[in-house]
């Protein structure tokens, strides 16, 4: 009943944020061009930027290191990968091309796949999440089967599995 509740919560604050990006850039800051410059799991040309949108209640942004770092109720949209995540904080590693997450992550994927965990590193380049736990706990994912091809196996093929009755 509590994962109902936080997953309506959830596309709740994702309605507002999709309502809202359009307007602004991580609320009232816009970080520097690399911030746009994720790229597909597909090569891109330089002129196919793709937004990241990151919004939390503090942000900085070091040009030393290139690292933007969002905290407090932090929500990152990335729509070209069908992304939405909420997090305590986010930071955007841009020569790294990674986002670290941590504190209460929950990342939703194409609407159906998620992930809960304490911390989450998206490798952009890669397409791939890594997710970690607090200390003695488990990192929760839930992924969206589709079980029609067992169901409507093709005519000639094998079934699955059938028991077998032992003869003696």
């Amino acid at each position: 009943m509590m994962y109902r509740y936080q997953l309506l919560q959830f596309q709740i604050r994702r309605l507002g944020l999709a309502l809202m990006l359009p307007v602004a850039l991580v609320g009232a800051m816009t970080f520097p061009t690399q911030l746009q410059k994720a790229t597909a799991q597909t090569p891109q040309k330089a002129d196919q930027n793709r937004p990241l949108y990151i919004r939390g209640k503090v942000q900085e942004y070091n040009s030393k290191t290139q690292v933007a770092t969002v905290r407090g109720e932090v929500e990152l949209s990335y729509p070209a990968r069908g992304i939405q995540a909420t997090a305590a904080q986010a930071q955007y590693f841009t020569r790294e091309r990674q986002i670290v997450m941590s504190g209460n992550v929950y990342v939703l994927q194409q609407g159906s796949n998620s992930i809960k965990a304490d911390s989450v590193t998206y490798l952009i380049d890669e397409g791939r999440f890594v997710a970690t736990p607090k200390q003695g706990r488990q990192v929760e994912s839930i992924y969206m089967v589709n079980d029609t091809q067992v169901n409507n196996q093709a005519p000639g093929s094998a079934p699955a599995t059938t028991p077998q009755k032992k003869t003696n």
